[in-house]
Formats: structure tokens, C-alpha cells, sequence
């Protein structure tokens, strides 16, 4: 086994997932500013691990392991909170997003069921001989859907500012307005580009299914 440093920022980002996911749950904002600025920091090592394995000749079977486990790791450990915050807010904050709400149930399972099927239809696929890449639907899925993601937790670290430092003015109406439609065009977009990726991958590699071999 090699631990190279595009592994080990893997594994880092393994490691700070579960933190990320716990913050937004403390009270106070400045919780959920680190959760913000930790994930930001941790997709930005998503980029770079991979860009880093390819310049320096450090590709190697574990990081082609770690990676996909990191990236589903860290979403289903962020929708955990971005879940239960926005259908169960306390008394003092509202977290719900503008025009869905909380976040439904469907858009939970579709998010969390397409990153299962697409990981098994790769297994499937290699044990076929054949070896499903990202395409690009995919990763502007990823892309959008981190959007979607560190916009909610810093929408939570808005609300929760507003309610221990109350103040009006044009800029307060204007932000909460922005930010709040940032989040919910967001998850839209991101729910449109999953579905679609997931057609895509199926039609582009639909001979796997219907081959009886």
C-alpha cells in the first residue's frame, strides 16, 4: 500500500467528513461557518487530489478506491443535516428553503439512490470488462450539487446570525431573498442534472444491460 499525498488528501477529506456533518447541528452560527468554510476546503481537495496523482505519476489502485467513497461519504453525511434542519426547525430559526421547504423525502432517495445504482452498475460494468468513466452530465452534477450544498449550510449560518444579531435594512431583505433562491435553484438544477446523468450513463452503456452473456 502507498500513501502519497494525493491519498493521504483522500483520506482527509474521509476523516472530515463526519466533523462537517456535526457542525451545523451546534447551535450558534459560527458552528456552521467552519462547517462551510471546512467543506469548501474539502471539495476544493477533491480537485486537486486527482490533479495531483496525474501530474506526479502517483495514481494508484487505493486512490482510485478512496476517491468515489470520499465523494458519497461526504454527500450523504451533508444531507443529513441539510435534511433534518430544514424539516425540523427549532423555534428561534428557520431553516427551510424557499419554495421546496424542507428538503422532500423524494429528492433525498433520488440524490442518495442514484449514487448507489451508478456504483453498482460500474461493478457490474468492470466485472463485464468494462470500465464506466465520468462523463460530463456527471460532473456537472457534482459540480452543482456542491454548490447546492455549501450555499444550504451557509444559508443555515445566515439564519442562525439573524437571530442573534437582528437588524433590517436593504442589504438583510436583499441577501436573505438572494441566498435563499441561490439554495433552491440549486437543489433544482441539481435534481434535473442527476436524473439526466443516470439516463445518460444508462442508454451510453445500455448494451450491458441487455447483453444475455
Amino acid at each position: 500500500m502507498r500513501w502519497t499525498l494525493p491519498n493521504i488528501l483522500t483520506l482527509a477529506r474521509i476523516c472530515l467528513t463526519p466533523v462537517i456533518a456535526l457542525l451545523p447541528f451546534i447551535s450558534g452560527y459560527w458552528p456552521k461557518v467552519i462547517a462551510f468554510v471546512t467543506f469548501i476546503a474539502v471539495a476544493v481537495t477533491d480537485v486537486i487530489d486527482g490533479w495531483l496523482a496525474r501530474k506526479r505519476n502517483e495514481v494508484s489502485e487505493l486512490g482510485q478506491l478512496l476517491d468515489p467513497i470520499a465523494d458519497k461519504l461526504l454527500l450523504f453525511a451533508m444531507l443529513v443535516p441539510i435534511f433534518w434542519m430544514t424539516r425540523y426547525p427549532t423555534i428561534l430559526v428557520d431553516y427551510r428553503i424557499k419554495w421546496w421547504g424542507s428538503l422532500p423525502v423524494w429528492v433525498l432517495l433520488l440524490l442518495v439512490g442514484r449514487e448507489l445504482g451508478i456504483t453498482a452498475f460500474r461493478w457490474f460494468a468492470k466485472r463485464r470488462g468494462v470500465v464506466i468513466p465520468a462523463i460530463g452530465a456527471g460532473k456537472l452534477k457534482a459540480v452543482v450539487q456542491n454548490v447546492f450544498i455549501g450555499a444550504t449550510i451557509a444559508w443555515f449560518a445566515w439564519k442562525d446570525y439573524l437571530a442573534e444579531h437582528r437588524f433590517a435594512g436593504w442589504f438583510r431583505d436583499f441577501w436573505d431573498q438572494f441566498h435563499g433562491w441561490v439554495v433552491a435553484i440549486t437543489l433544482g438544477i441539481a435534481v434535473v442534472l442527476t436524473v439526466y446523468s443516470l439516463a445518460v450513463y444508462l442508454y451510453k452503456y445500455r448494451s450491458l444491460i441487455t447483453s444475455r452473456e
